[in-house]
């Protein structure tokens, strides 16, 4: 296997390639060496280097983010064979270093010790000499028209070519790090944030930020006042630039942005910026969706991109920032997707009040926030985008899938993932009828049960099925009507001219073996009413009949409760409540699978 392998690698391929006579477009080379990038921030995105020999010469190499599945499932190891499909070359810190961006790992090849002795490629960089450039400032912001001297970076190879012979030699996104000096990158905005003022005993500025995207990957850019002013309409969403430094390069402030990367740029006065004559060649987007299947798998506060069939459209509502005490519009929507799971995703603002699509869409979102705040939800972040009908294959397939059965399937929510549980917000709570509920005492003792049950809703008391909420952003407490058209919060001291009404529910579940009260909260209500609160408290105002035909309507239906059994004190007397902190419709599918791995269980042939 060793010869097949030595006859298969291109010797002399990796010097041919830094000093500019490579004419080999894909070259086989040999894997000696893979080792994670130590440092980094928590959380932020994993880094592979890698150790790549042509037999003659080895050199040091960098994954780009997108080709760590291939360490991630084992395959791209010591000692395998691989075929570098596009890859960039730069020199950092003196050294030369291939940027990879996608390869492919040779299996047929096998894998086998070292072959040959290879020597490391950076002790002939001494002998080259780096050559000047000169970038012309035509349209420029930054510095007036000069000479730049040439970034100490070999020219760049990939499947596109630069618009300029000006900018041959750019950087990858992935390989900016504070270390790095003269520097220039080709990148997309995906997204320009609108301009933000603020105020405080320091003073007052304003700023935005840029989402860039190139092969390799994204980074944040931002602008603080003057360069807010020069930089904020040369830079338009889709266009791509040439951005070359002076540039801050600094840890990300994960709490304001989206991207996987560990660092961020600003913009400082000398910064260039150019727009580049060709627009192709680059990424228009990236996604790494999660499923929302997956969702409960996530850690709150987590940003994602998912995808899916836009379901529900919410009407646009208000409410109050009990910090700045500024009203911030929202609408609901929510989404499903082949996981046959349905989640409550919030946009906000312009996105909120313009929002146009219609239902059965394929919605990509870039950049949301995981909540668990009455559930597993979703959150649209200021710097976070959204696709209508992507021409992507994740969207093609979604389509698909919900043409030929999606329309028709039930959903189940991801409600029962709530916070409100503690620690159950990744637990799997044993499944018990009622009649174990009772007989197990579940409830009566200092902790807190949870459980599982699965049971049909028999009678919804319709009486205080609901209460006026406070407006305020996650208040949600009781308001008291003070005067016409005003309703007044003692938590947040404020008066709001309506409330937002909340579900409250006492509902009676019962099964084979029993039945048991339930305490119900608005986003379990929602689920069973199908609607929300405040439709169905208009409903009952202007056509009491036809809201007891919607409790009616809610009757006889079984769902899969998660519980949580506690201790109450009621007029003096202890008793037990059950709280639901969230419930899904049966999934047919993976309960007929549970009964059968229950039947294997029993030995039967």
């Amino acid at each position: 296997m060793a010869q097949n392998g030595t006859s298969q690698v291109d010797q002399g391929s990796l010097s041919a390639i830094f000093d500019g006579t490579n004419t080999i477009a894909e070259p086989v080379l040999q894997c000696v060496q893979v080792k994670p990038i130590a440092g980094g921030q928590a959380g932020g995105q994993e880094r592979f280097r890698v150790v790549f020999s042509d037999i003659l010469n080895f050199v040091q190499s960098m994954l780009a983010s997108q080709v760590n599945h291939h360490v991630h499932n084992g395959k791209l190891k010591r000692g395998v064979f691989v075929r570098l499909k596009s890859f960039q070359t730069n020199t950092v810190k003196n050294k030369r270093i291939i940027i990879v961006l996608d390869l492919d790992v040779l299996e047929e090849l096998g894998e086998c010790d070292k072959l040959g002795q290879p020597q490391a490629l950076d002790s002939k960089l001494e002998d080259t000499e780096p050559q000047s450039t000169t970038i012309h400032t035509g349209g420029f912001y930054g510095n007036n028209a000069q000479a730049a001297p040439q970034q100490q970076s070999l020219p760049a190879r990939t499947n596109t070519t630069s618009s300029s012979t000006a900018h041959a030699n750019i950087y990858p996104i992935e390989a900016l790090s504070p270390y790095a000096h003269k520097w220039t990158i080709k990148a997309r905005v995906t997204n320009k944030s609108d301009i933000k003022t603020w105020h405080n005993k320091n003073g007052e500025g304003k700023l935005f930020s840029v989402n860039l995207l190139d092969e390799s990957g994204e980074i944040r850019g931002t602008g603080f006042n003057d360069q807010c002013d020069m930089l904020y309409e040369l830079f338009q969403e889709g266009g791509v630039y040439y951005i070359t430094s002076p540039c801050r390069v600094q840890l990300a402030k994960k709490q304001f942005t989206n991207l996987n990367n560990d660092y961020e740029l600003t913009f400082e006065r000398d910064t260039v910026v150019e727009k580049a004559e060709e627009q192709n060649g680059v990424p228009q987007v990236r996604f790494n969706f999660t499923s929302i299947g997956d969702l409960q798998s996530v850690e709150k506060e987590t940003t994602i991109d998912t995808i899916g069939i836009l379901k529900d459209v919410g009407e646009t509502s208000q409410i109050v920032s009990k910090t700045t005490s500024k009203p911030y519009d929202k609408r609901e929507l929510t989404l499903v997707d082949s996981s046959n799971f349905s989640v409550r995703l919030t946009i906000w603002g312009s996105s909120a009040t313009t929002f146009d699509v219609s239902p059965e869409s394929v919605i990509a979102f870039k950049g949301v926030k995981v909540s668990d705040f009455g559930g597993r939800s979703l959150s649209l972040l200021s710097s976070g985008s959204m696709t209508v009908d992507p021409d992507i294959d994740e969207a093609h397939k979604l389509k698909g899938w919900y043409e030929a059965q999606g329309r028709t399937d039930t959903f189940s929510s991801h409600a029962g993932m709530s916070g409100s549980m503690g620690a159950a917000g990744g637990r799997m709570d044993p499944v018990k009828s009622i009649l174990q509920v009772k007989e197990e005492n579940l409830g009566m003792s200092e902790n807190t049960d949870y459980f599982t049950t699965r049971a049909t809703i028999i009678y919804i008391k319709q009486d205080n099925f609901a209460y006026p909420a406070c407006l305020s952003a996650d208040c949600n407490k009781k308001v008291i009507q003070i005067d016409d058209g005003q309703w007044r919060c003692e938590k947040c001291d404020r008066n709001h001219p309506k409330p937002e009404y909340r579900y409250i529910m006492s509902v009676n579940a019962s099964d084979h073996t029993g039945q048991l009260w339930l305490s119900c909260f608005d986003e379990t209500g929602r689920m069973v009413m199908g609607m929300s609160a405040d439709q169905l408290m208009e409903l009952k105002e202007n056509d009491d009949k036809a809201a007891s035909d919607v409790f009616q309507d809610a009757n006889c239906k079984t769902w899969v409760f998660k519980c949580r059994a506690k201790m109450d004190n009621f007029q003096d007397q202890q008793r037990v409540r059950y709280q639901v902190a969230g419930a899904s419709p049966l999934n047919y599918a993976a309960e007929c699978a549970k009964l059968a791995e229950m039947i294997k269980m029993y030995n039967m042939e």
